[in-house]
Order: structure tokens, then C-alpha cells, then sequence
């Protein structure tokens, strides 16, 4: 069977869902361990692993501004708190964690839209 490819559907976070724009090419890190190889002076090597967090880039998501999203995505940065997220995708597939909105919230007017990146310790899961 043939991959599909396609938008992201929507991103649910803190409990709130944000439709997701059907041009947006996110990018989608699982998190866990990234490995490097080593060399030792005697021509063996070594393994390092390094934990890296799962991450999510280049979400642009549909900000109403008569419901206050964008206030709503900064008063999450504002706060201390990792919350829910889930990406649902058109392909069915669910991937969730828990994280945080990171880098800017910045809306465009012209299209009604903000660019999202989310990041969070652990690992990001199918459901």
C-alpha cells in the first residue's frame, strides 16, 4: 500500500483545537535518543546517545481572533505548565505528548493565521 501524504487535519492543545492550514509541510520529531558514532585512537568507536525532545515545526494553524486564540496560545507560554497536545493527521494517525508552545505566537491578519512550534520533553506516541 502507497503512503499517504497530506496536512495535518488539526492540533488539539490544552483541550483546544486549532484547524491546521492544508498547505503547511509540518515536520515531525518522535524524540528519545539521536546517536553519534565516535572514534577512539585506537580505530574502534563509540556509541553516544543523547535524549533530544520530540518536537513539532511549522504548524500554522487558523487563529480566530473573535475567541481569543492567540491570547489564548501566549497564555500558555506565560505559563509554567506542560499541557496535552495531539496531532491529528490526514492520514488518520494520532500522535500525542505533552509540551509546550515554543518561539513566537505571531498573528497574520491577512490570512488569519500563526505558525507553531511545539516542543516538550519525553516522547511523542501514536494513539
Amino acid at each position: 500500500m502507497p503512503a499517504i501524504a497530506g496536512s495535518m487535519e488539526s492540533i488539539t492543545i490544552d483541550g483546544r483545537s486549532f484547524a491546521v492550514t492544508a498547505d503547511a509541510d509540518t515536520a515531525r520529531k518522535l524524540g528519545g535518543f539521536e546517536n553519534e558514532v565516535q572514534p577512539n585512537g585506537d580505530g574502534t568507536a563509540r556509541t553516544v546517545k543523547t535524549r533530544v525532545p520530540w518536537a513539532l515545526t511549522g504548524v500554522v494553524v487558523e487563529i480566530d481572533d473573535t475567541q481569543g486564540d492567540q491570547e489564548f496560545l501566549q497564555a500558555l507560554q506565560n505559563s509554567y505548565r506542560n499541557v496535552p497536545i495531539t496531532a491529528t493527521y490526514v492520514s488518520g494517525r494520532v500522535y500525542q505528548a505533552t509540551g509546550q508552545v515554543i518561539g513566537e505566537v505571531v498573528f497574520n491578519n491577512q490570512s488569519s493565521t500563526a505558525s507553531l512550534d511545539l516542543s516538550g520533553s519525553g516522547e511523542m506516541t501514536p494513539q
